[in-house]
């Protein structure tokens, strides 16, 4: 009965940990070989050499309970060398199951945008770095309809993937068809920049009234865009699109962070709101 529980111990410590799947990649690659073997054992076990296989495997037992072959085996140089072999295979098993065996679907992967918005002062005729938010903030969006200012975050760091998301890019990328997005979402009254650096201006005018209180008579912009052509004339702000791809990740519920629900209205030289998330557009 000792015999048995020292067995049963054994049993245990050794073999139940690779087969109570309480890991999941290791437990499956297990019990996939032994299915093949099985299936291999099924297909040509009338072909194996039955009696010299347990000829050689009983001779080979015995010789190795001789003393001279035991010290061999035992030496220092032998368990060192078995010892390494040992880890490297360790090592080959462990780096197949981490590549080769899948349990989950591979993580669904979109798109996100963000738009960089600047602000023109025609006084100086320079540009100034305003806002990272996530609509274009063109001259007929009810931000700039309404009176209301553009909102997001000032410094391009502070962009945070959304809420299950995380960034499989490693960086933003700047969108050159500037000209496409335009059109997808039937933005009037800016110019386009098919070249350099696909700025998208507001069309002279085109600001009257969309900023601040709305006490100015409000201008409506002209139908449709134009393309960019020379430096005479621009609106008040412009703006660019940059993208990256982010994959989904899965989140325990007592994991799940808090969503931003708005961001948060940003003019340079407030402080930070802290981070937001761009919007999906695939």
């Amino acid at each position: 009965m000792e015999d048995f529980s020292r067995l049963h111990d054994a049993a245990n410590e050794y073999v139940t940990p690779y087969t109570n799947f309480s890991d999941e990649a290791t437990s499956s690659a297990l019990f996939l070989a032994l299915f093949v073997i099985a299936i291999l054992a099924f297909i040509a076990s009338n072909l194996m050499p039955w009696r010299l296989i347990s000829l050689a495997a009983g001779w080979l037992s015995i010789g190795a309970l001789h003393p001279t072959i035991q010290s061999l085996l035992l030496s220092p140089e032998s368990v060192d060398q078995a010892h390494h072999y040992a880890s490297g295979t360790q090592s080959w098993l462990t780096s197949f199951i981490t590549s080769e065996i899948l349990l989950d679907a591979p993580a669904e992967v979109r798109d996100v945008e963000i738009f960089e918005l600047q602000k023109h002062h025609p006084s100086s005729g320079t540009w100034e770095p305003w806002l990272f938010c996530p609509t274009p903030f063109e001259p007929l969006s009810p931000q700039r309809l309404g009176g209301g200012k553009a909102k997001g975050t000032q410094f391009f760091e502070d962009v945070a993937a959304p809420i299950g998301w995380r960034w499989k890019g490693k960086k933003w990328g700047l969108d050159l068809g500037s000209r496409e997005w335009v059109e997808e979402r039937m933005v009037t009254g800016v110019e386009v920049e098919t070249e350099g650096e696909r700025w998208v201006y507001d069309l002279p005018g085109a600001e009257d009234g969309a900023e601040g209180s709305g006490k100015k008579k409000r201008e409506v912009p002209k139908s449709g865009w134009e393309e960019r052509s020379g430096e005479a004339k621009r609106g008040l702000w412009r703006r660019r699109r940059w993208v990256r791809s982010v994959a989904r990740v899965g989140r325990k519920p007592k994991e799940q962070k808090p969503k931003i629900s708005a961001l948060s209205t940003l003019d340079p030289g407030m402080l930070n709101p802290g981070a937001v998330e761009p919007v999906a557009i695939t």
